[in-house]
């Protein structure tokens, strides 16, 4: 209900999230906990925001997509606190997605920032092909190379490991280095190509793909170049300050949803004659719960300005960032 008295400040972004909320007040708690219990990929999630282009309007910026297209901190606030009450698969998939692209609009490359709109029309999944299997967050020594060819384009070998939406997305960047000249690369590959591998699902205990993959001597040319050297490197870093924020939002959600769990059970169970939510001691937990949830919003939307506000003179979202993604996700 909350959300749906929400003054938006337009109706595409009304739609989004209304839209997200129909879609699994539908499909009922009981139906996503037989989801979830059976370990069973939210393939009707993916489909639902592809039809519906909602991924294209929350991530992309101003002069791309649609003539009216802009990115908001707020909007991708909100949808990750939705996604996140209504269940961590849905959440991981879309924050995974938010990660896989932005190396492609950080990057230098206009007609891959085209190509990856496209390919988001027929399947909104993107990845971010960073972390490898033998040096997990250690990215200087990351192994998966560029081998240059004769005639100017490369093969590319190597894997990565815990890598969300690595089975299905065909936005996938992938974090590389040069076999000749170890300098970084940012490039663009898709899963559907004969040469791309997905291993296996590393994390099968829920709903989550989160994928070892392979490329062996997958193609690269110039048009899937990102970014290069430098550039590489420091859009790698800034995706992450971007999309981790992510973490805080998502765990609102979660918290919310059971903080309402826990609610609905205490004012239904009667002990001695009472309901649990009459116990003073109840009563106090209750409080304190709901002025922690209070305080994660509050922090968060304003971090969520910080964000906004970014320039070079004005970096408080340098302190604001990681305290949104680490202190408010596990407190």
């Amino acid at each position: 209900k909350k959300y749906r008295d929400r003054n938006y400040p337009d109706e595409r972004s009304r739609e989004i999230m209304l839209k997200t909320i129909d879609f699994f007040e539908k499909k009922g708690k009981a139906k996503q906990k037989e989801q979830y219990h059976n370990r069973e990929f939210c393939q009707d999630f993916v489909d639902f925001v592809t039809n519906e282009r909602i991924f294209e309007s929350l991530f992309i910026p101003k002069g791309y997509g649609e003539p009216d297209q802009y990115y908001s901190t707020y909007r991708m606030y909100e949808f990750s606190e939705i996604c996140g009450f209504y269940g961590a698969a849905y959440w991981y998939t879309y924050h995974v997605s938010t990660l896989g692209l932005d190396p492609v609009f950080l990057g230098d490359n206009e007609e891959a920032k085209h190509l990856a709109i496209q390919k988001m029309r027929k399947n909104a999944m993107c990845a971010f092909g960073l972390s490898e299997k033998e040096h997990g967050a250690d990215i200087y020594s990351t192994e998966m190379k560029l081998y240059p060819q004769a005639d100017g384009t490369w093969l590319a070998r190597g894997s990565k490991y815990y890598i969300g939406n690595g089975n299905l997305a065909n936005v996938i960047t992938v974090f590389s280095k040069f076999a000749d000249t170890g300098e970084y690369v940012f490039f663009m590959v898709d899963s559907s190509h004969p040469k791309f591998e997905c291993v296996k699902n590393v994390v099968d205990v829920n709903q989550q793909f989160v994928a070892e993959f392979a490329l062996h001597d997958y193609p690269i040319t110039e048009a899937e170049i990102l970014s290069r050297g430098n550039k590489a490197w420091d859009d790698m870093l800034n995706t992450i300050n971007i999309c981790k924020f992510n973490i805080g939002s998502g765990a609102t959600g979660i918290c919310t949803h059971a903080f309402y769990e826990a609610l609905n059970h205490a004012a239904h169970r009667n002990i001695y004659g009472k309901y649990v939510t009459e116990f003073a001691h109840i009563k106090r937990l209750f409080m304190d719960s709901y002025q922690r949830l209070l305080a994660m919003k509050l922090f968060g939307l304003r971090a969520t300005d910080y964000m906004r506000a970014a320039n070079q003179e004005d970096k408080r979202y340098l302190l604001y960032n990681p305290i949104m993604k680490m202190k408010v996700a596990i407190q």
